[in-house]
């Protein structure tokens, strides 16, 4: 089975029928290799193939040159860890003269002040958000994988909340963000395994293979305080426990029993997870009140899910629908 260690970081696919941008206008440049947009595009894919770091992805179509998709993972120590980004790209007719445009992979949740539901994307290299002349797009020196790149650096970082302009200085207003942009990332996560993006499938379905018990553990650590939102395993016991808000808490014993059992029909090997979040329910009852303990207590229900009868299951998973209002 195809899995990411496998996955080629470039590759060429046939398949672009859920393209968000397949009904663009589309040029008699793009099939003459001649012109100098084809020219262009075919030195951005091998820019692409020979400098893509390990954490994206991308896919370009033979019949549409003019077409590309790409997946950023999630970046460690930020909110967005071990979360998948998917984006539509197109190539304007006058390429490379103005930039690409692309379309982010939202499923309706805001997750960014440069993201948006309906999947613009801010960024001044784009030329859809205001920037200083070196930080636009420049016809003779920007690249595709410079914009795939910033996305990474500049709109999934450690704090998003800041990247909001207007944003008044607070850390307090950054935790309360983080928290809400972790849980939207896990709850992408259902869509992604409901429909994964074509040419994507088997990556999709193998990263949260391999990443789902770290996913959860993180999920444990963040609702018990033991480390802020996005800090897995980046804790350091000699400072106190970490403020976490009531909301998070509530939205967290929602969606931990629905997320795991997604994990688990997915395939992943959870094996040790309950054991992990007894360890933290009872350091959590001695460094905080017993709150967290009660959550573990719903949360651990999510085990014994195979044990169930089909009409317990049922009852269970119709109480998880409400993460839809998540």
């Amino acid at each position: 089975m195809e899995n990411t260690t496998e996955f080629e970081h470039f590759d060429v696919a046939s398949d672009d029928s859920d393209h968000h941008f397949l009904g663009s206008k589309k040029g008699k440049w793009f099939s003459d290799s001649k012109s100098t947009v084809y020219k262009t595009i075919v030195r951005e894919w091998k820019i692409l193939q020979q400098n893509l770091p390990e954490s994206i992805y991308v896919r370009v179509y033979e019949q549409r040159i003019d077409l590309m998709r790409a997946v950023i993972v999630g970046a460690a120590g930020t909110p967005y860890h071990d979360g998948l980004f998917f984006f539509d790209i197109v190539f304007p007719s006058d390429y490379p003269r103005n930039p690409p445009k692309l379309y982010y992979h939202s499923f309706g949740y805001r997750q960014n002040p440069n993201l948006y539901t309906n999947g613009k994307v801010c960024l001044s290299l784009l030329n859809t958000w205001y920037g200083r002349k070196k930080e636009k797009w420049d016809p003779s020196e920007s690249t595709m994988l410079q914009v795939l790149l910033s996305i990474q650096a500049l709109v999934l970082n450690e704090k998003p909340f800041f990247n909001e302009p207007e944003a008044v200085p607070s850390e307090k207003k950054s935790r309360a963000y983080n928290e809400n942009v972790f849980l939207t990332t896990c709850v992408t996560s259902f869509h992604l395994l409901k429909r994964p993006p074509r040419n994507f499938e088997a990556f999709v379905r193998d990263h949260f293979r391999r990443r789902a018990f770290s996913i959860l553990a993180a999920c444990g650590e963040y609702a018990s305080g033991r480390v802020g939102v996005g800090y897995y395993n980046y804790h350091d016991f000699r400072f106190p426990m970490v403020q976490v808000s009531r909301s998070f808490k509530e939205r967290m014993v929602v969606l931990y029993p629905r997320l795991f059992e997604a994990f688990r029909q997915n395939g992943a090997s959870l094996e040790g997870l309950a054991e992990r979040l007894e360890v933290q329910s009872q350091e959590s009852e001695t460094k905080r009140s017993g709150v967290f303990k009660k959550i573990v207590e719903k949360i651990k229900k999510a085990f014994r899910f195979r044990k169930f009868g089909k009409n317990k299951i049922s009852q269970v998973e119709g109480r998880n629908r409400v993460l839809e209002s998540v």
